[in-house]
């Protein structure tokens, strides 16, 4: 009878043990592209995802005791954008750069994420989604089929979604009679914002642009700050932010969403 109780209280034990991991795991899905065409796909530049706005927001969930998983539409390693190495995006916090590069360049889980279609098997893992951004989604992600279901269904289940720059465009994947963030108040990289990268950074045109045109729309509201400034917001679940200059304030309200759950 003692070891029946004991393997009882063993079996309870590990079960409370599992729900406290899954409680507290966050799905971090990111883009493999590596190539964006501009100009009409005259020229092509190097993408990917922006690495700092990938690694504050990692950083600061994991200090909080939150576990990461991480997944790309083929399971491939993500791509990060070299322009996103330059030191002026690393201002906010320049001691973290070369562990994001280390992180980058040598973690084996980064290396081998699941697809999609395989996180969405495993949605009852996660209590939180964080999608950070760099043109390189609006190539892969924005037009994968899995996208619209993944955010849908962390949506629909009223977990924390946080969305990162460029990725709020995802948003307009979900045809607008499905869409579960129709009248949210969100945020995005700012038509001035993709008009100085178009300009000066990338010399040329996507064929994906106008993201916050294409979010006012669908019938989402948007607010915006200022060029190159530190902004975000939070409407229920959802946290979007503006731009590789937002991690304090993204991490500030995304953590907060989060600890809600």
């Amino acid at each position: 009878m003692k070891k029946i109780i004991v393997l009882i209280t063993l079996f309870t034990l590990c079960t409370l043990m599992l729900l406290q991991a899954q409680d507290k795991k966050v799905l971090f899905v990111l883009s493999a592209e590596d190539t964006l065409l501009l100009k009409k796909g005259k020229k092509e530049r190097q993408t990917g995802v922006f690495l700092n706005e990938f690694y504050f927001a990692y950083h600061a969930i994991i200090s909080e005791g939150y576990q990461v998983d991480f997944a790309t539409p083929n399971g491939i390693k993500a791509t990060i954008d070299q322009e996103s190495l330059d030191d002026d995006y690393w201002k906010e916090n320049p001691a973290l750069k070369q562990p994001a590069i280390d992180f980058w360049e040598n973690n084996d889980r980064f290396a081998n994420p699941m697809t999609l279609n395989e996180a969405l098997k495993r949605i009852d893992d996660y209590i939180g989604l964080v999608i950070p951004g760099g043109q390189g989604l609006m190539v892969d992600l924005y037009y994968d089929a899995n996208t619209p279901v993944l955010l849908k269904s962390f949506a629909e289940k009223n977990k924390a979604i946080g969305l990162i720059c460029h990725a709020p465009a995802l948003i307009t994947s979900i045809p607008k009679e499905n869409n579960p963030f129709v009248g949210y108040t969100v945020n995005s990289v700012t038509p001035f914002e993709e008009f100085y990268i178009e300009r000066f950074i990338m010399k040329g045109k996507p064929k994906n642009r106008k993201i916050a045109k294409q979010l006012k729309k669908l019938g989402l509201k948007y607010e915006k700050g200022g060029p190159g400034k530190s902004f975000a917001v939070r409407d229920r679940n959802l946290v979007t932010s503006q731009n590789p200059y937002s991690g304090s304030v993204f991490n500030t309200k995304f953590l907060e969403l989060l600890n809600e759950y």
